[in-house]
């Protein structure tokens, strides 16, 4: 992964104004953000998913995981595929809307996320609904299912 000082500007430093309030955004950019830079610890304490998460794999299918430890073995191999690849990742939001109660509450969100292998681009137009709780006065993600509505992926980086 490049020195964050020598990365390309990424969406997800200066988010849209539109969004920038709503409830949950913070949280959900906080998320993005730590899956683009491979931020295992940050990822790790925002997310308490109680019923697992669905992902998308990088080359754009879908991986249901359903408990804790799944989580973490799929983040940590994750990372560590994408650092063995050379690989970037990064995301632009293009839609969000969110709903908040006292103590759960939920948005949905449109992103375009990209996989970058050298000059070889791949990218993800995704939608994701996440299910926030409130825990000890913080927000947590307790669900989180992505689904993936469109893709370019060159052959390069299409799976064999």
């Amino acid at each position: 992964m490049p020195h964050p000082d020598t990365r390309p500007r990424s969406p997800l430093d200066a988010p849209p104004a539109e969004f920038t309030g709503r409830p949950f955004y913070d949280e959900t950019v906080t998320l993005l953000r730590s899956v683009r830079d491979h931020d295992f610890d940050t990822l790790a304490a925002l997310c308490d998913d109680d019923h697992g998460i669905i992902d998308i794999a990088p080359d754009g299918g879908s991986v249901p995981i359903r408990t804790r430890a799944e989580w973490e073995g799929w983040f940590h191999n994750l990372f560590a595929t994408l650092d063995t690849m050379g690989a970037d990742t990064d995301s632009e939001i293009t839609g969000y809307e969110a709903v908040e109660t006292d103590s759960m509450g939920y948005c949905v969100l449109d992103f375009r996320q990209t996989l970058t292998v050298g000059s070889s681009v791949a990218t993800f137009d995704c939608i994701a609904t996440i299910i926030w709780k409130r825990v000890d006065g913080r927000w947590l993600e307790s669900r989180w299912h992505c689904s993936v509505i469109d893709s370019d992926v060159p052959p390069e980086l299409a799976a064999p």
